[in-house]
């Protein structure tokens, strides 16, 4: 073919001004190319520490779960339980009132009247153990803040100072928590020790 000069196109020359041209993105000399085995080998690093991630928040998400479940369930019925504690209370008061005298010279009437409130108290408090709630008295042990409420000190010189001497009411707990403190009575202690023989000649 022959253009207007008398010139005759070179096909070669047409075909390469046809095609456009694309510039490569410049590869630093450090970064490996797209393709190649360190980059797969990243890349797959990458991937299987994401999973290790996904797989450590899943399990933690797990036991998170578990674990309040099985709170809500030992410690839904707390409210609960605080007032069936008020019965139980009743009940020890009314076994309390009548003296031990009164109990062994009543009539069979008294003493049947006794001993259901008595079967009845034992039942109520199996039935709180069932569900987790049970009863301690801390009579002669120290004296710890935590399970007791002092209610006022006694003097007492045949206990260390510190120590439970009476109970004034029973404290209750569900599960591992403390439903309800005791309400203690805790000794003085008795007098200070005699200085030793070494502190005398000193003196």
């Amino acid at each position: 073919m022959t253009d207007s000069n008398g010139q005759k196109d070179n096909p070669d020359q047409t075909a390469q001004a046809a095609e456009p041209v694309v510039s490569k993105p410049y590869i630093m000399p450090d970064d490996p190319e797209e393709g190649s085995n360190e980059a797969l080998v990243r890349e797959a690093a990458e991937s299987r520490d994401k999973m290790l991630r996904t797989l450590a928040e899943m399990e933690n998400l797990r036991k998170r779960t578990t674990r309040e479940v099985a709170d809500a369930k030992t410690y839904g019925i707390a409210g609960f339980a605080r007032d069936v504690l008020d019965i139980a209370d009743n009940l020890q008061r009314a076994l309390d009132a009548v003296p031990a005298d009164a109990k062994a010279a009543a009539d069979p009437g008294l003493k049947a009247l006794i001993e259901g409130v008595e079967l009845t108290e034992r039942s109520l408090l199996n039935a709180l153990q069932k569900n987790g709630v049970k009863k301690f008295d801390p009579s002669g042990e120290k004296f710890d803040p935590n399970f007791q409420q002092a209610m006022y000190e006694v003097p007492d010189s045949s206990v260390p100072a510190g120590t439970v001497v009476q109970v004034v009411q029973a404290g209750f707990t569900l599960g591992e928590r403390v439903l309800r403190p005791a309400l203690v009575a805790v000794s003085k202690g008795g007098a200070k020790p005699a200085p030793t023989s070494g502190s005398d000649s000193l003196a």
